[in-house]
């Protein structure tokens, strides 16, 4: 073989040599990046499933009822109230002032008592008046004696006049002092009279029935017709003055044109209870008050019991009429949201939606009349609200009512959830 072809042999050789260790080294480096892209895909995949299985549980956790008191709709018949701040008034309101001047001997009622009309209250030194009233009295005899002579001498002259014993000048003379006496006895019995009405003054009478207030003076204070002895209220009847928005005064005026005159209900401040429930409204002022926009009313209480008092702030309810089979919800059913009132609603798959309702007065201190929105017997939820969400299932519960307690197998099966679900985010 010649030196040429040994050379060509050489170099196939190391040539192919090169190539096979070239294609041993790379090997097995090719190989662990493909089995650890098999072992990242295996990896993926259970982490999918891992997030998969918590999903399902998850839901599976959200289709749990929620247990929820719930009531239905109901029709009955309800008032429709407009409802005021009143103020009580007396029907009467007397400041009782001496008639006369004179010294206090007594005071004769108590502060807070009720008087009638006609009783004695206080008593004036009656002897200055009672000798007045004498003199008068005294007076008057004396011109009635004067008057009697003077008739009887006219009389006698007046059958001696014909015969011409007696002039006709004097005759005259007899007749006009007979006629100036008439008139001097009748004011000696008007001055008679007025020492009465001065005499009865000493005596100070209620002229109401009502209440007495705290006196202003003692027994031994000398007293003029401008000292305010006592202030007396009368409380049976009672008047509450209110005032209404004017958009109400046409639908008032409408009702109040009936043949029966419209309730009026007066509570206390926090409307918690019924002070007088037998007011009935009295009269509508004529006029409406440009500055407030608001027009007064005037209701009238008998109070027997005397539970208004004058000066009282209370809350007023004006009966205007009565909505016949209104709908009927608990208060606590209606939420306050952005777009207004809503309720959650019960439908037939057990699950809650919201649904807008509008209110339009209250039933009581508990419900409210819903105009729109609802159907007679219709499920709202009265407890639980915070719990839902539009979609949730629910358990319906009777007011009053507790959800009945999970039984062993029940919290057996919620711990293996619990279990899987944890494991599942450990595989990942």
């Amino acid at each position: 073989m010649s030196r040429f072809w040994k050379i060509a042999l050489i170099v196939v050789a190391v040539i192919v040599v090169g190539a096979v260790g070239f294609r041993l080294l790379h090997k097995p480096a090719a190989e662990e990046g493909a089995q650890g892209q098999h072992r990242g895909q295996h990896r993926g995949q259970g982490q999918q499933q891992g997030q998969a299985q918590g999903q399902g549980q998850g839901a599976q956790g959200d289709n749990t009822p929620v247990p929820v008191t719930v009531e239905p709709v109901v029709k009955q018949d309800v008032p429709v109230y407009l409802t005021a701040l009143g103020t009580v008034q007396a029907l009467n309101t007397v400041t009782v002032n001496p008639q006369v001047s004179g010294q206090m001997l007594t005071i004769n009622f108590k502060e807070g008592q009720e008087v009638k009309k006609g009783d004695l209250l206080a008593q004036i030194d009656p002897r200055p008046f009672q000798a007045a009233y004498d003199q008068a009295t005294a007076k008057q005899q004396q011109d009635e004696a004067q008057l009697a002579t003077a008739q009887s001498t006219l009389t006698r002259n007046n059958a001696l006049v014909a015969k011409g014993y007696v002039a006709q000048l004097d005759m005259d003379t007899y007749r006009n002092n007979v006629t100036n006496l008439i008139a001097t006895v009748a004011a000696d019995k008007a001055a008679v009279r007025a020492a009465k009405v001065n005499l009865d003054y000493t005596r100070i009478i209620s002229p109401i029935d009502g209440v007495a207030g705290i006196r202003n003076v003692d027994p031994g204070n000398v007293v003029v017709t401008t000292t305010a002895v006592v202030t007396l209220t009368q409380i049976h009847p009672i008047y509450v003055m209110f005032s209404l928005p004017e958009q109400n005064l046409e639908m008032v005026r409408k009702e109040a044109g009936g043949n029966d005159p419209l309730e009026v209900l007066a509570l206390d401040r926090a409307d918690q209870h019924t002070i007088a429930d037998d007011g009935q409204l009295n009269v509508i002022d004529n006029q409406i008050d440009t500055t407030t926009g608001t027009f007064k009313l005037r209701s009238i209480f008998k109070n027997a019991s005397g539970d208004l008092w004058p000066g009282q702030f209370v809350n007023v309810r004006l009966k205007v009429r009565t909505v016949n089979g209104g709908l009927v919800i608990p208060a606590q059913a209606v939420q306050r949201g952005p777009d207004g009132d809503y309720v959650y609603l019960v439908q037939q798959d057990q699950t809650v939606k919201m649904q807008a309702v509008k209110v339009t007065g209250e039933v009581g201190d508990s419900h409210v009349m819903i105009g729109s929105g609802l159907a007679l017997n219709d499920l709202v939820v009265t407890e639980g609200q915070f719990r839902l969400k539009p979609g949730s299932k629910v358990k319906a519960l009777k007011p009053g009512e507790v959800p009945t307690a999970p039984s062993a197998s029940d919290v057996d099966k919620a711990k293996k959830r619990a279990q899987q679900s944890g494991g599942g985010r450990r595989g990942g």
